[in-house]
């Protein structure tokens, strides 16, 4: 074969060469979440959407309940060809179509006209799709409850463990550890809360959304709105007020929740990559992972495939969000591409809560690097605490002119801001008075009761410990 031969495969085979292993996306492999969005569980959900149309036209008299019984037994993704069904969807433009037959044909001649009856193509991709949404979430939200539990017990345990606080890269003023913890704690549970507030509705419209081929078939007019509450009872999930061919709220909030929940966890690992730097050495992961040319790194590779997955994010998200301008009643390309960027996104942020709670659960707090890099300026991260105690004593302007004077004096001769102001004439009757002011670990504001006020908001855990 040259270089410029397309390889063939056959219509019944999954071939190595073509599958999707994860071998370019290391923070989803090996998941839960993984297998939960794969190729065989879509197939599993447009099955699972066609068996309990099937169902829930049995339950209003409009096919026997021997059809639906059929259907639902054959329903099951293992007996079908997952990549003969891919290949032949280039035809039509989605899977389902060459789903239908192969179910058809699986069916006995009196079951097999009772499959996909009044239904379209969009209405079982979309309904597959918020079942393995609603399959895959909780996954994910477990793994957020563990990390919001392990965070909130860090914070506890470093609420008045000083540590520099840090704005536009530089040292700013001291804060806690605690406070950052409960700071990651309370973004991973808005995560939590918007994940666990998402419903999941039904599509079933038909053809252009007016349910007209469904109350033909049943001879009964009116009688759409009943079998599309019936269908999504036989599924679990909601029933919407309207068929959302054109309507992508669902997609679009559930795009929303993951890219907070990848974003929530990605803050995490963004900050745990600047304070396990070596020089910064306040943080590291439990166990690092290795160089392949370094012996004697240990890189925090857990925050790197957060961070790498939550930088992925925000532009599959966007793709999600374009699908609202979809035209029409149904739109050509709209929905489609939605399928792939959701199941990606699915995977990115299921997988980034993954490593996350394992993350923090292995987390090693060094407090006392901590420490010594609060005073690593000399002094100097206090200045704001300075300012306003001079302020009070020489007057706001003097004292500013005052502080940045000595500031410059203490940087460029490398000496403790204390050592440069007891040298100012104009402080030596409140020298006595300033001196603990210099102390950095002393000035944490509010940061302790801070951290209480974040911890008495609950995890999803701890409300049922409570229970």
């Amino acid at each position: 074969m040259t270089s410029t031969d397309a390889p063939t495969w056959p219509a019944d085979g999954y071939p190595d060469a073509v599958a999707d292993v994860g071998l370019l996306s290391p923070v989803r492999v090996a998941s839960d979440v993984e297998a939960a969005t794969g190729d065989r569980a879509f197939l599993q959900a447009m099955l699972d959407a066609e068996a309990a149309l099937t169902r829930a036209q049995a339950t209003l008299g409009d096919a026997p309940a021997a059809a639906a019984d059929a259907v639902t037994a054959a329903a099951q993704a293992d007996r079908f060809d997952v990549r003969g069904i891919a290949v032949r969807a280039r035809k039509g433009g989605n899977p389902v179509i060459p789903l239908v037959a192969d179910l058809t044909a699986a069916l006995p001649a009196d079951a097999a006209p009772y499959v996909h009856r009044g239904a379209t193509s969009q209405d079982i991709m979309d309904t597959a799709t918020m079942l393995v949404a609603a399959r895959t979430l909780p996954l994910m939200a477990a793994d957020l409850r563990r990390t919001a539990d392990t965070l909130g017990q860090l914070a506890d345990e470093h609420r008045t463990t000083p540590m520099p606080g840090r704005t536009l890269t530089q040292h700013a003023v001291p804060t806690t550890f605690g406070l950052k913890a409960a700071g990651w704690r309370h973004l991973v549970l808005d995560a939590l809360d918007r994940l666990t507030s998402l419903t999941f509705p039904a599509q079933l419209g038909g053809a252009a959304g007016t349910l007209a081929a469904t109350e033909t078939l049943a001879g009964t007019p009116g009688s759409g709105p009943a079998l599309l509450a019936a269908y999504a009872r036989e599924l679990g999930l909601a029933e919407p007020v309207l068929p959302w061919h054109t309507l992508r709220t669902p997609v679009v909030d559930l795009s929303g929740a993951l890219g907070l929940g990848s974003g929530a966890v990605g803050k995490l690992a963004a900050d745990v990559l600047v304070l396990s730097r070596t020089e910064i050495g306040e943080l590291a992961e439990g166990s690092g992972g290795d160089s392949s040319a370094m012996p004697h790194k240990a890189n925090p590779v857990r925050a790197t495939l957060i961070t790498a997955a939550a930088r992925q994010v925000p532009a599959l998200a966007s793709a999600l969000s374009a699908s609202l301008t979809a035209e029409d009643e149904r739109p050509a390309g709209a929905w489609h591409a939605e399928w792939q960027a959701l199941r990606e996104l699915l995977r990115l942020a299921g997988g980034a809560s993954r490593d996350a709670a394992a993350l923090v659960d292995g987390l090693r707090v060094f407090s006392d690097r901590m420490l010594d890099n609060l005073y690593l300026t000399g002094g100097l991260i206090v200045s704001e605490r300075l300012a306003v105690e001079l302020g009070a004593l020489l007057g706001r302007q003097p004292a500013r002119e005052l502080l940045t004077r000595a500031a410059h004096r203490a940087a460029a001769q490398r000496r403790s801001l204390a050592a440069v102001l007891e040298e100012e004439p104009a402080l030596a009757e409140h020298l006595d008075h300033l001196r603990p002011l210099t102390e950095p670990a002393t000035y944490l504001g509010a940061a302790a009761a801070l951290v209480d006020r974040a911890l008495a908001r609950k995890t999803g855990s701890e409300h049922r410990n409570h229970a």
